[in-house]
């Protein structure tokens, strides 16, 4: 019966030759389509990788801050809820102690910007190029329309939503790249230890310290990236008193915050100073520009390198070059994660593949 089955389906003809081109060009079709779907699933996907990077870099980055609670007998949960809670305070405290002066310095700005264009107006060169281009005179009229019957305003409704949505969807990012990170800080070593059983058990031990010192080593470069910002706050700060500007303590808070951000923070930081000096003076807003730009160029050519160096064993030129190619291939996130990844590659070579040239 078995036998009569097999028969009433036939005979199995012979296997299709690989080296027909009919059969080598489907493989090849359906080989590039599958290409291009998956090239295509990840560019869809690529906020989110992004996301997900940016939630692992910062929990690698408190961890450090984790273990030393953890040294001090907290368990591991109860560290990380005092951490974020420490976050949640820090970022209520800011929104306190900044929106008020922020609100009130950009009504002094809108304020006293004609006294400002005038100012600009008498200068030669400035009266010489607003002859040729009409700067100055187009200022005046978009402040005028501003401050009169809100024409511009209205007609920019649309831009105002497009702001509001901008908003709302930062926010939402934000909070999900918070959310990932607690989840992240939390299971950071059982992550850990079952991708490390993916190693061989004769090299687990080894594979397992240098990818501890990796990550202690992502925690470093954002500790240094917090000492770099609080040395920028306190310069903001000494500038703010020395100058007389207002709510000099605000002022340095938001570069604080502003330092953090790669890539663009002294960029908002030294807009947001330069404004608020201009409410004062002309002369006030040229210094603080002036001399904001000066120490940035100190920081990222002085300060950073011997910071990176103590903290991360990472040679002053190293620092300079990985941040100058990470951002230049990945923007925001290969500026976050540029010095790091360099320091890792150093500690592997150091560890593994030197020690295996000098043997030969």
């Amino acid at each position: 019966m078995s036998e009569q089955k097999r028969d009433d389906f036939g005979i199995a003809g012979a296997p299709i030759s690989r080296a027909n081109p009919f059969y080598f060009g489907f493989v090849a079709a359906l080989g590039a389509l599958s290409a291009i779907v998956l090239l295509r699933a990840l560019a869809s996907a690529t906020q989110i990788f992004v996301i997900i990077v940016i939630a692992l870099y910062l929990a690698m980055g408190i961890n450090p801050a984790v273990e030393g609670l953890r040294k001090r007998g907290l368990s591991r949960v109860t560290a990380v809820i005092s951490i974020f809670a420490g976050i949640l305070a820090f970022v209520i405290f800011f929104i306190a102690l900044v929106i008020p002066p922020v609100i009130s310095q950009g009504s002094a700005l809108i304020t006293s910007a004609p006294d400002l264009l005038r100012d600009l107006e008498t200068h030669p060169v400035i009266a010489d190029l607003n002859k040729q281009f009409g700067v100055i005179d187009s200022l005046q009229k978009i402040l005028s329309e501003v401050t009169s019957d809100g024409t511009l305003i209205i007609s920019a409704f649309g831009g105002v939503v497009g702001v509001g949505k901008t908003v709302l969807s930062g926010a939402f990012t934000a909070a999900t790249v918070l959310i990932l990170t607690l989840y992240f800080i939390v299971g950071l070593p059982q992550a850990t230890n079952f991708t490390m059983r993916f190693i061989p058990a004769t090299r687990r031990d080894r594979v397992s310290r240098l990818t501890f010192a990796i990550i202690a080593r992502v925690g470093s470069f954002v500790g240094s990236q917090i000492v770099l910002a609080f040395m920028a706050a306190i310069f903001i700060l000494i500038l703010g008193l020395s100058l007389g500007l207002p709510s000099p303590f605000a002022i340095a808070m938001i570069v604080l915050v502003c330092a953090l951000i790669p890539l663009i923070g002294h960029y908002i930081g030294g807009s947001i100073v330069t404004m608020i000096a201009l409410t004062q003076s002309l002369l006030f807003g040229v210094i603080a520009l002036v001399l904001y730009i000066v120490y940035v160029q100190i920081e990222n050519y002085v300060f950073t390198p011997k910071i990176m160096k103590r903290a991360l064993n990472v040679p002053g030129a190293v620092t300079i070059i990985s941040a100058l190619v990470g951002t230049s291939l990945l923007g925001l996130v290969g500026a976050l994660l540029a010095v790091p990844v360099a320091a890792s590659i150093i500690l592997i070579l150091e560890e593994v593949v030197f020690p295996q040239t000098e043997k030969n």
